[in-house]
């Protein structure tokens, strides 16, 4: 198994959800054969999706650069603050993440952000979250009979945002089907190395989602960069990419976190770990996720498939984050109103993925056109 295939990737790719997460083509694939630059040994393309998928390193370190350029139109109110400019980030910006990895148990990411670092480090059974923000970090201590079964790289971007390349690459690859046309283009570079490049092509021409391109280390065969391309588009909506990486397992100093003067260190304690594992097995917790797992569902299958969600409802949902909440209000105002047998609401179109809320409360979102969302929203 990857050492980076540790979690889902998709939330990176939220604003354009579908544009990755219904991406297709493995039965094409044995039939390609890789037109590699002469200094690298022809590969398949079967072969190359095999390397990724068994890509395993004792240890690396380097540069993360997320960007997105989703073509979305102007968003009344989201600028402003704190949290505007991380929902920005998402959709028209970009995040820059240092990472370093020796082994199951030894990882940190450091998300370098305009107004401060925050870093996540796992050094055996101890786990830190710093942010230099506030000054504060916290401590967890796993229990002895976890600590060797988290084997996972941590995560210091926001909302869920993959540590590497390797974990954008997974949410493609994981789910191929026979829906793309998988070719490849030769030979590339990134941060400095050569790397062969697969060509991921949706064949369902209602797609907005024109490729998916995967830079794959030709020594290491870990992606190096993903690339996602509206239709049409000279240029990524999407990359997330190696600005610079080593191979050398980091020395151990990079695990090793010692809180600087003037930190506020919590330390929760077993009994307080033990309480909000409680609470989330209460039988209102496990109402809350039935609700929710109930009223979502997918519309569809491969690059036109829309996802179907049901928005949070009352105080539930003005009650998380305030000043995001209000934000996304006021954008939600701002949008152009559409209306059919389905119903009313509101609808966001840019360059990779449309989306569509309506007032009956549901969200409907994938890389389509607004009149697919329709079609799934009288479903």
């Amino acid at each position: 198994m990857s050492v980076f295939r540790s979690r889902p990737a998709l939330r990176w790719l939220v604003p354009a959800a579908a544009a990755v997460a219904v991406i297709g083509g493995g039965a094409a694939a044995g039939t390609i054969v890789a037109s590699a630059d002469p200094s690298l040994p022809e590969r398949s393309a079967a072969q190359l999706l095999v390397d990724v998928q068994n890509a395993k390193v004792d240890g690396f370190s380097g540069t993360v650069v997320q960007t997105a350029d989703l073509g979305l139109p102007s968003l009344p109110g989201v600028t402003s603050g704190a949290g505007g400019a991380e929902i920005m980030k998402l959709v028209a910006g970009s995040n820059t993440a240092r990472v370093w990895y020796a082994g199951e148990d030894k990882a940190r990411i450091a998300l370098m952000g305009t107004l401060g670092e925050t870093d996540v480090i796992r050094n055996g059974s101890d786990v830190w979250l710093w942010r230099s923000t506030d000054s504060s970090a916290t401590h967890f201590k796993l229990p002895a009979d976890k600590a060797g079964k988290v084997g996972r790289t941590p995560s210091a971007l926001p909302s869920g945002l993959p540590s590497t390349p390797q974990e954008a690459a997974d949410a493609a690859l994981a789910a191929i089907d026979p829906t793309t046309a998988v070719t490849t283009t030769g030979a590339a570079k990134v941060a400095g190395r050569d790397a062969y490049e697969l060509v991921l092509t949706p064949r369902d021409t209602a797609s907005l989602v024109g490729q998916v391109r995967l830079a794959i280390d030709a020594e290491e065969h870990i992606p190096l960069g993903v690339d996602v391309y509206a239709k049409g588009a000279n240029d990524p909506a999407v990359r997330v990419a190696f600005q610079q990486v080593s191979f050398k397992v980091p020395d151990a100093q990079q695990f090793t976190f010692n809180p600087p003067p003037g930190t506020k260190v919590t330390e929760p304690n077993a009994a307080e770990l033990a309480e909000e594992h409680d609470k989330a097995l209460t039988p209102e917790a496990h109402k809350a996720q039935r609700q929710a797992a109930e009223g979502t569902r997918v519309v569809g299958k491969g690059w036109t498939s829309v996802l179907v969600a049901k928005l949070p409802a009352g105080d539930d949902a003005k009650g998380r984050q305030g000043e995001v909440a209000g934000q996304l209000d006021a954008v939600i105002g701002s949008l152009p109103k559409a209306s059919g047998t389905w119903g009313s609401g509101r609808v966001l179109t840019s360059a990779l993925f449309s989306a569509l809320i309506t007032d009956d409360g549901r969200v409907l979102v994938g890389a389509v056109a607004p009149e697919k969302l329709y079609e799934a929203a009288g479903k």
